[in-house]
């Protein structure tokens, strides 16, 4: 009686409606309110942000509350991307990966500007030359370059994230792999040798720092139209039309129907990964291929049974 007395008072002279709107509560339903950004708060360094995965990531970052620093080699692209997001929330420097003090560098540009790290997202990577027709024709100059860009510059990024997360006992630290890391015969050897070599070293440096409480997790996406993916495939097959290339890359590299796979998708799952959401998950690598790398059909054409 006392519950439908006090019912009957507040909403007296106002429809449901009214009150709700009165109240502010639908500000609170329907706004991107802070509870809302799972990254409220967050600081992050972003390697190889200018473009592609990482300047998605950076947009999805920012609009789930974090504050990023952008690192590139990229300069023009990397400043259009910070002032798109603002100064408030991003900021930009040119990072040559390969280059140790350039890491280190982006790294201590986020404290010194923010006060705090939580978050080195090592994204920054190179497909490398087309797969040769023979093994015996591989370059290992190229096997150089691709190892240095694509797995000893995530070893310095764990390394100077480390440094500055793990007096803190905290933190988190992404590093971009590929589904060639897992499955044979979607890249070149050398390539797919680099991107192994991340997963394999996410899973030493998460038991590590573990102790430190700083989590470490990798992502694996699929085939992605990319500008550097696109510029491969079309590489790889000279006779294709890019209307072809796109269509190798959207259709004919994904399983799962009626949908292909975005930088957004992979976006997102950085985001969660960054988050709290993920507090247990460490050691992990997420892949993010709509199922191609969980198996293939025996007879994917079988024939006709009349």
């Amino acid at each position: 009686m006392m519950l439908n007395a006090a019912a009957n008072k507040l909403l007296r002279g106002k429809s449901i409606a009214a009150q709700v709107f009165s109240n502010g509560l639908a500000d609170r339903l329907f706004s991107s309110s802070s509870s809302s950004r799972k990254l409220d708060g967050k600081v992050a360094v972003i390697t190889g942000a200018a473009s592609g995965i990482g300047e998605a990531t950076a947009k999805e970052f920012v609009r789930n509350g974090a504050k990023v620093i952008i690192a590139d080699i990229q300069d023009d692209l990397g400043r259009a991307v910070a002032a798109e997001l603002g100064a408030d929330a991003a900021s930009y420097t040119h990072c040559d990966v390969t280059v140790e003090k350039d890491v280190a560098a982006a790294v201590d540009l986020a404290v010194a500007r923010h006060g705090r790290l939580d978050v080195v997202y090592s994204n920054a990577g190179v497909i490398g030359a087309p797969a040769p027709a023979s093994l015996a024709a591989l370059d290992l100059d190229e096997y150089d370059r691709v190892m240095a860009v694509n797995a000893r510059s995530m070893l310095a990024c764990v390394k100077h994230a480390a440094r500055v997360m793990a007096p803190r006992r905290a933190g988190c630290i992404l590093c971009t792999a590929s589904t060639a890391a897992v499955l044979g015969g979607v890249a070149s050897p050398v390539y797919s040798m680099s991107k192994a070599a991340i997963v394999g070293m996410v899973r030493a440096v998460a038991r590590q720092l573990a102790r430190d409480g700083v989590r470490v997790n990798a992502i694996s996406p699929h085939a992605i139209p990319t500008p550097m993916a696109l510029g491969i495939i079309a590489e790889t097959f000279p006779a294709a039309t890019a209307e072809e290339v796109r269509r190798m890359v959207t259709r004919e590299m994904q399983e799962l129907e009626g949908t292909s796979l975005e930088v957004e998708d992979v976006a997102r799952a950085a985001v969660f990964l960054a988050s709290d959401e993920a507090k247990f998950v460490t050691g992990h690598n997420l892949v993010v291929d709509g199922g191609f790398t969980v198996g293939k059909d025996l007879l994917r054409n079988p024939p006709s049974s009349t």
